[in-house]
C-alpha cells in the first residue's frame, strides 16, 4: 500500500483518485492527528457488501458450501 503525508496527497489528490480507481489499490494518507485510507467507490462498495453478507446469519456456511459443489451439481434455478 502506498503511503504519503496529507500535504502531498493534498496536492496530488485528482492524481490519487485516477491511480486508485485504476489500480484498485489503497493509499494510506498520514497526518499528524489522524491517518486515513484512500479506496475507489467500486472497492468500497464492495467492501460493504461482503460486510452486509457476512453479518447474514449462515451466509458464510452456504458461500462455502456453493463453492465446495461441483459445478454440474449446480441447480440453474435459486429455489425461492
Amino acid at each position: 500500500m502506498i503511503s504519503m503525508p496529507v500535504t502531498q496527497a493534498r496536492s496530488r489528490l485528482y492524481e490519487l483518485l485516477d491511480l486508485t480507481a485504476a489500480s484498485h489499490e489503497p493509499i494510506q494518507i498520514t497526518g499528524k492527528r489522524a491517518n486515513a485510507v484512500l479506496v475507489s467507490e467500486e472497492d468500497w462498495r464492495s467492501i460493504q457488501e461482503t460486510l452486509f453478507l457476512l453479518s447474514v446469519p449462515g451466509m458464510r456456511d452456504s458461500i462455502r458450501e456453493g463453492l465446495a459443489e461441483p459445478l454440474e451439481h449446480s441447480s440453474n434455478s435459486p429455489g425461492w
